[in-house]
């Protein structure tokens, strides 16, 4: 259940990225100049370092949906029922 939920926030965490980075690689891929007009006004940016930043947060977001999905794994693969002590299993002995 844990890992479902890391997985949940990391697509959470590449969506907010992917809507805030979406309009710097049209603009660096239409015209080769980036402004930002989230102040409402026009501000020049480097469109070098934007992409960068994009690039870092979905690594990050990669990262934590591959996290998740190793906790999953981890816990379908578990030993917690292989390490049960005789005395406390359930059902019909042997």
């Amino acid at each position: 259940m844990l890992g479902s939920l890391i997985i949940f926030a990391g697509f959470y965490i590449a969506g907010m990225a992917g809507s805030q980075y979406t309009q710097i690689s049209i603009q660096k891929n239409q015209f080769d100049d980036c402004y930002d007009y989230s102040s409402g006004t026009a501000v020049h940016v480097n469109c070098a370092q934007k992409e960068h930043n994009a690039f870092l947060y979905l690594g990050l977001a990669l990262g934590i949906i591959g996290g998740g999905g190793y906790i999953i794994f981890k816990g379908i693969k578990g030993k917690w029922d292989q390490n049960v002590k005789s005395d406390e299993m359930l059902g019909p002995k042997t």
